[in-house]
């Protein structure tokens, strides 16, 4: 059985992303801290994203081929590829990246399935969507890696639910 993780690149006073959705202050440009982000994710199979996450991410399916990116750069854009990805959208219409399918619904019961047959562990990616997981009892880890910055407000990393 798989875990659902929601992991997410936190400031010091609990944001993803600052009032502009500017979330560059969190990119981890350092290559342990990014290796350390490579590791985390090496048990994991499948991505849940929205669609604004997914647009974010799917850089990853062609940053290995951008020239004089570092190795560590070039592994986590490999893992990435690896993995299946689920997007939750009403608009997307078709998907940008490789193992990826559209849903256009967060079906809980369907992602209890979704862990309870498969191996490797799932994560779910981006505050709203973690929401609607962490709401209905589904996540089973918090993987929160603090930047240092105060980002002063913006929306946040657990918001109410």
């Amino acid at each position: 059985m798989a875990k659902l993780i929601y992991g997410m690149l936190t400031s010091l006073d609990g944001y993803t992303e600052d009032e502009h959705g500017d979330f560059g202050w969190g990119a981890p440009e350092d290559e342990a801290v990014h290796s350390y982000i490579n590791e985390l994710a090496s048990s994991v199979g499948t991505y849940l994203y929205g669609r604004r996450m997914y647009e974010t991410m799917v850089y990853w399916e062609t940053a290995h081929t951008i020239p004089d990116q570092p190795q560590f750069i070039r592994d986590w854009a490999r893992q990435w590829q690896a993995a299946e990805k689920i997007v939750y959208s009403k608009t997307l219409a078709e998907p940008r990246s490789a193992r990826t399918r559209i849903e256009r619904e967060f079906d809980p019961d369907a992602v209890r399935r979704l862990k309870a047959d498969t191996q490797h562990d799932i994560t779910v990616d981006g505050p709203e969507l973690a929401a609607q997981a962490i709401r209905t009892g589904l996540v089973d880890e918090f993987q929160m890696i603090v930047c240092p910055v105060v980002v002063g407000s913006g929306k946040v990393t657990t918001p109410c639910y």
